[in-house]
């Protein structure tokens, strides 16, 4: 017997996703509605998506967190899947996520779940990118994406509750796409804390690099993953670097703060050091791809 789908809308921004928006939007199967925002693909991710059975709207890119709420109020249903154009929900999710639905709407506002990437050809539970928890399964009468340029997220009306089943996360297509994606994020840290009055001293350089290295290779147990545990702790360990480097040039150079910058709500302390949280991400705030 063929089960209903839930009273649930999912919802995905996306500009030339076409690497992996087919995967995504196989494994929303369960929901009631798919809606994809897009914001301008030169490839074919708009025929993907209609061909899926999503509904595909437009809108000009402003930034995540005004896509993704433009993208939950175009949605049918008040409950709202929002993920990535490179994430996909495992069946073990759905199951709960369904599970969650059995009796009617659930009574929590919200749900977080763990993010488990896949990277260099391994998943990575460790190194400090797992679980890397996020809300991502919400009421929108009580909830909201926040944040500013890099990393955006959604704030409740009231305590979220954990799920237990893993959203995969596929956001580099290789390590080339990685240090890309990495350049663009650490350039936006060290604009957002050059914006809010920090400075780079030579301890950033010599000192918290090697402990970040240290904290995902041996604390947070990225040698238990071979070579791919190790690329994640040298690059964690190399966004630091790149991010008080490019703060330094910015102090050396004289340039004036970005008022825009410095409301930017997120925390780039913690920028570049975990897998992005927009699939779309790239160098520019203003034009997201999560192929690029």
């Amino acid at each position: 017997m063929t089960r209903s789908p839930l009273p649930l809308s999912a919802a995905i921004i996306a500009r030339d996703a076409s690497r992996t928006l087919e995967a995504a939007l196989r494994s929303l199967a369960f929901c009631d509605e798919i809606v994809v925002l897009d914001s301008g693909s030169t490839d074919d991710t708009p025929a993907l998506a209609r061909a899926a059975g999503a509904r595909v709207e437009f809108r000009e890119w402003t930034g995540f967190r005004d896509q993704k709420n433009a993208a939950a109020a175009l949605c049918r249903h008040d409950w709202v899947l929002s993920i990535d154009a490179d994430e996909e929900v495992t069946p073990a999710l759905a199951a709960e996520i369904e599970a969650l639905f059995s009796g009617g709407e659930p009574a929590p506002p919200g749900f977080s779940m763990p993010r488990l990437t896949r990277y260099l050809g391994r998943e990575i539970r460790g190194a400090g990118w797992y679980p890397d928890r996020a809300i991502r399964l919400y009421d929108r009468r009580r909830g909201r994406w926040v944040g500013g340029r890099v990393h955006e997220r959604i704030v409740l009306d009231g305590a979220a509750e954990p799920l237990a089943a893993d959203l995969l996360h596929a956001p580099y297509a290789s390590l080339e796409h990685h240090i890309e994606k990495m350049n663009g994020y650490t350039t936006l840290a060290a604009e957002t804390m050059h914006a809010r009055g920090k400075r780079a001293d030579w301890t950033h350089f010599a000192v918290r690099p090697p402990l970040v290295f240290l904290k995902s290779w041996v604390l947070r147990r990225g040698f238990t993953l071979g070579v791919p545990g190790f690329v994640v702790s040298v690059s964690s360990a190399l966004a630091v670097f790149l991010k008080y480097v490019k703060l330094r040039e910015l102090q050396r150079r004289g340039v004036a703060r970005d008022p825009a910058a410095a409301a930017d709500h997120s925390d780039p302390a913690t920028v570049a050091l975990q897998p992005p949280t927009g699939g779309q991400a790239t160098t520019s705030s203003r034009n997201p791809s999560s192929s690029a």
